[in-house]
């Protein structure tokens, strides 16, 4: 069987990459840095290096049956999805749901991704609940522009066939004796706010509690932090208190190692890593140069002139 992934296309990807090529980078494939490649060496043979490892520790979900067998994290599934459909390989992948039904938890992207990727593959069902409540279609006082709006957002994943669910607490994964994931315990809540605290929290609403059936969870709750091993235990890089790379100006305690992105800032949108990637590129171009060249979101070329 082969599927079209709903993403960007792949040659697009490839175009874009040549013209990178042409510009004077160079792609070095195959490194998994800390892993088989050396941090210490790269940045003992550079005059400066950029740490853009993303977020990657997904959000767990440890509460009671999590070691059941079908359940999984999102990212997992959605990569080798990916290499699947890209590579043309016969093989079909260890996390396959045709003929399954499925549960995604999380209302998010990396979720929607989950329901696109579950329908091409043939799933029978498809359902994603999200903790939060089901937002409305349009801004309110607490999200003025410019602000992201928190309004209902409905992908082209979800057009392809989805339930969607909101304001559900998962309570357990339910397995069979072999160990095997049967189902979901959920149960439907309210949120409500506390003047004392000043916060938001919810409560279960008695009588809801159900057991969807299902044969496949994808848990897709987000991401904490950057993956600690291998580049930032290697360099001795400082964190922050959410256990971020912690930076002043883009630049982490090691002078000449710089940081940008979700690693740095925690998991955000795209816009935020491309604007992230143009601001440490004028901190590690002042720092190599000790010239401000390039512009930045606060200084336009005019000014710099």
């Amino acid at each position: 069987m082969v599927f079209l992934i709903f993403k960007l296309e792949k040659w697009v990807v490839d175009r874009r990459i040549e013209v990178m090529k042409k510009e004077g980078i160079s792609f070095v494939c195959n490194a998994n840095v800390g892993i088989n490649v050396d941090i210490k060496e790269i940045e003992a043979n550079h005059d400066a290096v950029l740490l853009c490892g993303g977020s990657t520790i997904p959000r767990d979900l440890p509460i009671e049956g999590r070691d059941a067998s079908g359940v999984h994290f999102a990212m997992d599934f959605l990569e080798q999805s990916n290499k699947y459909v890209n590579d043309g390989c016969l093989q079909t992948p260890d996390i396959y749901v045709k003929g399954k039904k499925v549960v995604v938890i999380g209302g998010g992207d990396t979720g929607a991704d989950c329901v696109g990727t579950s329908n091409r593959q043939g799933a029978t069902s498809v359902v994603q609940i999200e903790l939060l409540s089901k937002p409305g279609t349009q801004r309110t006082d607490k999200d003025p522009w410019p602000l992201w709006p928190m309004v209902l957002r409905t992908s082209t994943s979800h057009e392809e066939g989805c339930q969607r669910e909101w304001s559900i607490q998962t309570k357990r994964f339910v397995k069979n004796e072999t160990g095997t994931l049967s189902g979901l315990e959920i149960v439907e809540i309210e949120w409500a706010f506390d003047a004392k605290s000043g916060k938001y929290d919810f409560a279960e609403i008695e009588g809801t509690t159900q057991i969807i059936d299902c044969d496949v969870v994808f848990i897709a709750a987000g991401f904490l932090h950057p993956q600690k091993e291998g580049i930032i235990d290697r360099l001795g890089i400082t964190l922050d208190n959410r256990g971020n790379v912690a930076t002043h100006n883009y630049q982490t305690n090691i002078p000449n190692v710089f940081a940008a992105g979700d690693m740095r800032r925690g998991q955000s949108l795209v816009v935020w890593a491309i604007s992230e990637g143009r601001e440490a590129a004028r901190a590690v171009d002042t720092y190599l140069t000790g010239m401000m060249r390039l512009e930045s979101k606060a200084i336009n070329v005019l000014e710099m002139s």
